[in-house]
């Protein structure tokens, strides 16, 4: 099992979603003949490419911990509910001893508990009489004492967990606005800089000549099979063989539906053959791999190598666009005999073959 060859450039760091992004500057790397790049090759285009490429990183970085923080909020409103279940139990307990108050209350009024010592005195008929009234009233005390000390401990304990719970709340729904923001954040410079880099894209194409292979920074990975899907997240679109107005006859290859700026990978090991800029393609690389077969990645907003150049599974050799004959953001992708148009299979069932399974 192989990993892919690191590309070493220098990425702008991105403080946070919310700061602007500062682009460093890069020289270009020549075009796909080996000339130096032309204008729309220099270190804004590299800047582009890889701000877009980190901001995919940061975007799905911010989406995981926003994905975090809505699970927990999740489990927070559970706890929630079983403290409102525990404050509802806490407010009937607090009900029932205010009765009991009232009830001793009463009580002790009908029975005079609250009649002056000297008159209870004047009035018993005998010592033992006394006695047993004032061992009555000490009883009646105590227990409208204790039933109050334990209504005002309830009460507070009350008033402490309603504030609880509140703070609770509180505290998760900031953390939860503020992990929205950041991701609004992102996803918002990151859209602005897609458009940007595919405008640079549309500029090479018009003026047909290619810009400088873009070095993306790209971490060290291992697959698990010689062969993968070009992109890594997608959905399918327009399938081999199918008719449209914008195709001369049926479509050659099978779309995948991506944003602007996805990376795009290399499907198996091999050479790069072709690197172009013009025509119904647009941007596009074309890949020989070991087994003979070629594959074509269309309509790129960027390209990440140069021609003749050796490249691994998984590698990324382009960003995703809709330079060319395309009627919005995706990869065109084919699989053919040849390294021409017109030698095309269904690219479905060919990575198929390959263990890579589409869907």
């Amino acid at each position: 099992m192989r990993s892919y060859r690191l590309r070493r450039l220098v990425v702008p760091a991105l403080l946070c979603a919310l700061v602007p992004l500062m682009a460093q500057p890069a020289g270009a790397v020549g075009d796909s003949k080996g000339a130096p790049g032309n204008g729309t090759g220099t270190g804004g285009d590299m800047g582009l490419s890889a701000q877009v490429a980190q901001l995919y990183e940061d975007a799905a970085k911010a989406t995981a911990r926003y994905e975090t923080g809505r699970q927990e909020a999740e489990g927070q409103r559970a706890q929630a509910q079983r403290i409102e279940s525990l404050l509802d139990r806490e407010r009937r307990e607090i009900g029932v001893l205010r009765e009991d108050l009232g009830r001793i209350a009463r009580a002790q009024y009908r029975t005079s508990g609250g009649m002056p010592l000297t008159a209870q005195i004047i009035l018993a008929t005998s010592p033992e009489q006394l006695m047993r009234g004032q061992h009555v009233f000490s009883q009646t005390n105590l227990a409208v004492n204790n039933a109050i000390e334990k209504s005002r401990r309830a009460e507070q304990q009350l008033a402490k967990d309603e504030a609880k719970a509140d703070a609770a709340w509180q505290k998760l729904e900031k953390r939860n606005a503020d992990l929205a923001e950041l991701k609004r954040g992102v996803e918002q410079k990151l859209e602005e800089v897609r458009w940007e880099l595919q405008g640079q894209a549309d500029a090479s194409v018009a003026a047909g000549s290619c810009p400088g292979a873009v070095r993306l920074d790209q971490k060290q990975k291992e697959f698990s099979s010689a062969w993968v899907p070009p992109v890594a997240s997608y959905e399918l679109s327009a399938g081999f063989g199918s008719g449209g107005s914008r195709w001369a006859n049926r479509h050659t290859g099978q779309d995948f539906a991506v944003p602007i700026g996805t990376p795009v990978r290399a499907v198996g090991d091999g050479r790069v053959v072709k690197v172009a800029c013009a025509g119904a393609f647009g941007m596009e690389v074309v890949v020989r791999h070991t087994d003979g077969y070629y594959t074509q990645y269309a309509h790129l907003a960027s390209v990440a190598v140069d021609q003749g150049e050796q490249v691994d599974t998984g590698q990324w050799i382009g960003q995703s666009g809709t330079t060319g004959n395309s009627t919005g953001p995706h990869l065109h992708f084919e699989a053919r005999i040849t390294a021409e148009l017109g030698s095309g299979v269904d690219p479905v069932p060919w990575l198929s073959e390959r263990g890579v399974e589409l869907g």
